[in-house]
């Protein structure tokens, strides 16, 4: 067939001075090219997704979700916001997103290195392409923007785009958002084909062209956004999160009343009536003692994941690390990171750093395996070593027995294991039929060798709030 595309400016791209928000309506980025297939202008139309209202996608018309990019936020900072925080100054960050402004920009003031406890963060309304938006930041008009991850990444695979966006992006600091503090909008990063249902050959190509996994992940997405409020006004977040062979839906933020939710769909399964459950995130710090050698360490590679916040303790730890592209293992990494003054580009979300290998090879982040080195307790770093990480034991895990602990888990039916050193100290006193589970990642894979077959949780966050509401 023959392609003949066309370019269609919107109402959006219109109103570039004043947050659209503001403004009665939406599709402000959609519906100018509705309008154009309506009119038959043209046999299929081609749209951000995120962009596209769920009344209009759940309408009348064909869809086909024809790819994804990473669906996180990532902020932007102009080299000298290390210096802006230790003088305590105020922090200006560009967006015009209240979903940004409920949960960025709060996670940005614990995550950004704390040099400074007087400094403040706030937001600057800001408009334009991403080009655009750039050049203010560079400008000086703001020391921060925060940016939908997918659009850089496909400027930066762009010929056309390329050279303009590295230019743009030397000597930025980044910081790829998590994806649990702050989470994506429903659809972001997602492409979407649409056509009238009476144009038959259309439909055919949208039937051939449409990724069935992805769309029904987009479905889910605005199906559950549609509980919680529409518009340009959402302070929430939706995003599909895959982990191993599973997947799941996870909603948090504000919803249109004002009132704090956080909502996962697809969780475990687990009959806990008339069982005895125990779960070490009770009793954190009740399972190991910490040992540090005066032996020094020296890290070769520029890029580091710490696995564990206590891995990076004392001056010369920590002094190299300043000097790295420096990823954490969770949230409470990345934030005991930030108390030491380190700057954390990322974190794998507590969901294992396996789920950091595909952002890591993405245009606006381009780190290969070979430059990275785990920074883990001595006892964890034979097991990285053996899967071909390079590898820095720093501090040592000496177990300690409680027998309040040891009665608990004795009597146990059900155990939420956070490590596999927890179930190593305790095997030997176990019912023969005990359930055990635990969050995806490492701990899994140890404990499948062991051959256990656990209950598997996407992490300790969703594991806690399935606790929440179903233990009393």
């Amino acid at each position: 067939m023959n392609v003949q595309i066309i370019a269609r400016n919107s109402r959006g791209d219109a109103l570039q001075d004043i947050p659209l928000q503001t403004v009665e309506g939406s599709d402000f980025f959609t519906q100018d090219i509705f309008d154009g297939l309506a009119n038959g202008e043209a046999d299929i139309a081609v749209h951000s997704l995120k962009d596209m209202s769920s009344e209009h996608f759940f309408g009348s018309n064909k869809f086909a979700v024809v790819d994804r990019d990473d669906t996180r936020d990532v902020a932007i900072f102009n080299q000298n916001i290390e210096k802006k925080i230790t003088n305590g100054h105020t922090i200006v960050i560009g967006t015009c997103s209240p979903r940004r402004e409920e949960m960025a920009i709060g996670f940005l003031r614990k995550a950004l290195p704390q040099l400074n406890e007087n400094f403040s963060i706030q937001t600057k309304a800001i408009r334009g392409n991403v080009d655009t938006r750039l050049r203010k930041l560079e400008s000086g008009e703001y020391d921060g923007i925060i940016l939908a991850t997918a659009g850089l990444n496909r400027l930066l695979n762009s010929q056309e785009d390329v050279i303009t966006i590295k230019k743009l992006l030397k000597d930025k600091k980044l910081m790829l958002l998590p994806l649990i503090e702050c989470v994506p909008a429903p659809c972001q990063g997602a492409i979407v084909a649409e056509a009238n249902p009476l144009n038959k050959r259309a439909v055919e190509i949208l039937h051939a062209v449409n990724d069935n996994e992805l769309m029904n992940a987009c479905m889910q997405e605005k199906q559950m956004a549609k509980q919680y409020g529409v518009g340009c006004l959402q302070q929430f977040g939706v995003t599909s999160i895959s982990y191993g062979d599973k997947q799941i839906v996870y909603a948090a933020g504000k919803d249109s009343e004002g009132r704090i939710f956080s909502n996962w769909t697809g969780l475990p399964d687990l009959n806990i009536t008339g069982k005895s459950f125990f779960s070490t995130t009770d009793f954190m710090g009740s399972f190991f003692q910490y040992e540090y050698s005066e032996e020094s360490v020296t890290i070769n590679e520029p890029v580091v994941y710490i696995a564990n916040y206590k891995a990076a303790e004392g001056k010369d730890i920590i002094d190299q690390l300043q000097a790295k592209r420096v990823w954490a293992a969770g949230t409470k990494t990345w934030l005991e990171l930030a108390k030491k003054g380190i700057w954390v580009e990322g974190s794998a979300d507590a969901f294992g750093l396996e789920f950091l290998e595909t952002p890591w090879e993405m245009p606006l982040v381009n780190i290969s395996k070979e430059n990275i080195a785990v920074v883990t307790n001595k006892q964890s770093a034979n097991l990285w070593q053996l899967k071909g990480w390079r590898t820095y034991g720093t501090y040592s895990t000496i177990e300690k027995y409680l027998p309040a602990v040891e009665e608990q888990v004795k009597q146990a039916d059900i155990i939420f294991w956070t490590s596999y050193r927890q179930y190593e100290q305790y095997k030997t006193v176990l019912k023969k039929h005990a359930v055990h589970v635990c969050p995806y990642g490492e701990t899994v894979q140890q404990l499948r060798a062991a051959g256990i077959n656990p209950v598997v949780f996407p992490n300790i966050k969703a594991f806690q709030q399935w606790k929440q509401t179903s233990i009393h």
